[in-house]
């Protein structure tokens, strides 16, 4: 699967989406203006030692990620969409965007894939939850409905062992 975050600002939040990334197998697409470089101590701290084994793409706008990308299945999350993110179906290729942490995905962009906006519920007095802790929402949502294809499914113990059976 593939993470998409639209003109992101907070190093932290890239940073652990990076890492949800490596530990799920999943690509980063970020699409620019970032608010802070690539090269940020920050974004590393967050991703930890992890960030050099992302597969990271970026690209000038969405116009850009979309020509690079045809025809992908993209859903777009947002607190303003109609359909929560367990009511639809995720293919091992599709796309899961999310905009910045300010202000989301721009609404020119969601009026016109109304569609394929998702989003979590929530209580209505909260505006949004975190960037990093949505992603992972979604993609474990996505990853769950295809059997956590390619990943490991059991734990080891560090010392001990599990009892068999």
């Amino acid at each position: 699967m593939n993470i998409v975050l639209h003109q992101p600002e907070i190093p932290a939040n890239t940073g652990n989406i990076g890492r949800t990334c490596v530990a799920t197998g999943t690509s980063l697409h970020l699409i620019e203006p970032l608010g802070f470089s690539l090269s940020e101590k920050a974004l590393k701290r967050a991703g930890m030692d992890y960030w050099k084994d992302l597969d990271v793409h970026t690209y000038i706008n969405f116009e850009d990620f979309k020509a690079k990308h045809p025809g992908a299945k993209i859903w777009m999350a947002t607190t303003k969409a109609k359909r929560i993110y367990t009511e639809v179906e995720y293919g091992p290729d599709d796309f899961i965007m999310f905009g910045k942490e300010s202000a989301g995905i721009p609404e020119e962009i969601l009026v016109e894939h109304e569609e394929c906006c998702i989003r979590i519920p929530m209580e209505p007095a909260i505006r949004s939850l975190n960037l990093s802790n949505s992603a992972a929402i979604v993609l474990y949502e996505g990853l769950r409905q295809q059997n956590f294809a390619s990943m490991q499914l059991m734990g080891e113990l560090h010392r001990l062992h599990w009892k068999e059976g």
